[in-house]
């Protein structure tokens, strides 16, 4: 099943059970159930310190599990990433293949279960948007935390992402744009996932963005 699919059956599911909700309580009929909130659509990611290891570990993931590949990439220091995206049980067991292979090359790792249905799009590249609004911004020290960010803005506010990936220097970057309040509540959401941990570069929302930045953010 394709990213794409997968989506769109989660889409499905909840508008189910939107309209379902609405026939009232005098209704025969029941919701139905959440069965795919415990198994997708989900995200992994997995950080070693041997790009060889890297390329290695992600053979192994692809080839363990019915998984979707969004993203590998070389950052400084000699660091591999690998970005995956499926069901959660897939994800998880693409993800120990990853892990055994790596073994102690293995220097970060994390799932994100029930993935905003943006997050995979703006971890591939930037998205193509027709006009932007107000703009959101938020800069990390690391990738694993711009995609923590990115997935918590998406979630908390109607928005739409740009991108929340790994950027020079191996910093992580989120750009979201929407109507100024939602992009202010995206970006707080976004901010409060990374910045406990100390992981917060900067954060910026420009309310009425110049239209010159179409181009510049979405190039």
């Amino acid at each position: 099943m394709s990213w794409g699919d997968l989506n769109q059956t989660v889409f499905d599911r909840a508008l189910s059970r939107k309209l379902l909700s609405r026939r009232g309580r005098g209704s025969s009929l029941t919701a139905m159930p959440d069965t795919l909130s415990s198994r997708g659509p989900a995200v992994g990611f997995l950080e070693t310190s041997s790009i060889a290891k890297g390329i290695d570990a992600t053979d192994a993931m692809m080839k363990q599990a019915d998984v979707e590949l969004l993203m590998t990439t070389i950052v400084p220091r000699g660091k591999y990433l690998i970005m995956i995206g499926g069901m959660v049980a897939d994800v998880e067991s693409s993800m120990r293949a990853g892990r055994e292979t790596a073994g102690a090359a293995v220097v970060d790792e994390f799932v994100i279960q029930n993935a905003h249905p943006q997050l995979p799009a703006a971890i591939k590249g930037r998205v193509k948007v027709g006009s932007i609004e107000a703009i959101g911004i938020i800069e990390t020290r690391e990738v694993a935390s711009a995609i923590y960010a990115g997935d918590a803005a998406a979630k908390a506010a109607d928005v739409t992402l740009i991108e929340a990936r790994n950027q020079p220097g191996a910093k992580g970057l989120v750009v979201l744009t929407g109507d100024v309040g939602a992009v202010r509540a995206a970006v707080a959401a976004g901010v409060a996932t990374v910045k406990k941990d100390g992981m917060l570069v900067a954060e910026v929302v420009i309310p009425h963005a110049h239209e010159a930045l179409v181009k510049s953010l979405t190039a």
